[in-house]
């Protein structure tokens, strides 16, 4: 009977040991105490936590949510799978980057950046701000890491609402879901979608938008090519939109939302190209 339970034990943390998720989320001041949550009246510690937000990350990508009125969805990218978040901060050296390290080559701007959740009020975007309070959670499982971004009191139609922002990797998967829930209760529209620039590529499928270029980001060593995507189920959808800068998802009214983002980089070996990614998507 302990023969059997041995192999049993063991089994259990290998699967432990192969979650290769991991978050971070920890006060600018203090690099080495590493939070599960903050919160601010003020709905802005943009420039008070590392990397600007709460962050999380599996092998191929990191993603953030900005602790601020933008409350986007940003992208660090990796050249090689592995873990870097915890080392790099989010911005490693240029040196670090010659040797393989990832960078920041997204962009986001005033966007969504990849799969942000906003609303639409019917005319307009609505951000998810002001806010009477902010609070940024991370957390993980037995193979994955995600982290939520709740925005309260967000004025909406006349009234206040609750909104909740969950982004979820998981372990030897590349892509990552996002979850978007009124905790208030109402039915709302949200708002996604996905951001691009000048001379950027597009593949649109029936559920999905691919986009593939180079972002004028200026804190990476160099500007490399970058592909991102959106899944989503269009029966979710009332509306879609493009603003220049990006491509929008109007949902029809409902209580919660789910989509599906993925990213890579031209410095990768396997999705290194849009019609790679593309065939990934598909």
């Amino acid at each position: 009977m302990k023969l059997a339970i041995l192999p049993a034990l063991l089994l259990g943390f290998s699967c432990l040991a192969q979650n290769n998720t991991d978050t971070s989320l920890y006060m600018k001041a203090d690099k080495i105490t590493y939070l599960s949550d903050i919160g601010s009246d003020s709905g802005d510690l943009y420039k008070t936590i590392g990397h600007h937000g709460p962050a999380i990350e599996n092998e191929w990508m990191a993603l953030r949510i900005y602790f601020s009125e933008k409350a986007a969805i940003d992208v660090y990218s990796k050249a090689k799978p592995g873990l870097e978040l915890k080392k790099a901060n989010w911005y490693p050296t240029p040196e670090q980057q010659k040797e393989g390290w990832g960078a920041d080559y997204y962009k986001v701007a005033a966007t969504v950046g990849l799969g942000g959740i906003r609303l639409w009020d019917g005319d307009k975007v609505v951000p998810l701000n002001p806010v009477t309070n902010r609070l940024a959670r991370v957390g993980k499982t037995e193979n994955t890491s995600w982290m939520e971004m709740i925005s309260k009191g967000v004025p909406y139609k006349g009234k206040k609402v609750d909104i909740l922002v969950r982004v979820t990797v998981l372990s030897g998967k590349r892509d990552a879901k996002v979850e978007a829930e009124c905790l208030t209760g109402e039915k709302v529209q949200f708002v996604t979608g996905i951001n691009y620039f000048k001379d950027f590529q597009t593949k649109k499928g029936s559920n999905y938008i691919a986009v593939w270029g180079k972002h004028p980001e200026d804190v990476a060593a160099e500007i490399i090519e970058v592909g991102a995507a959106i899944k989503y189920n269009p029966k979710d959808y009332a509306d879609q939109k493009d603003d220049g800068t990006q491509y929008l998802l109007i949902s029809k009214p409902a209580k919660t939302l789910e989509t599906t983002i993925i990213s890579s980089s031209a410095r990768e070996q396997e999705l290194n190209t849009l019609a790679k990614l593309e065939a990934f998507i598909k």
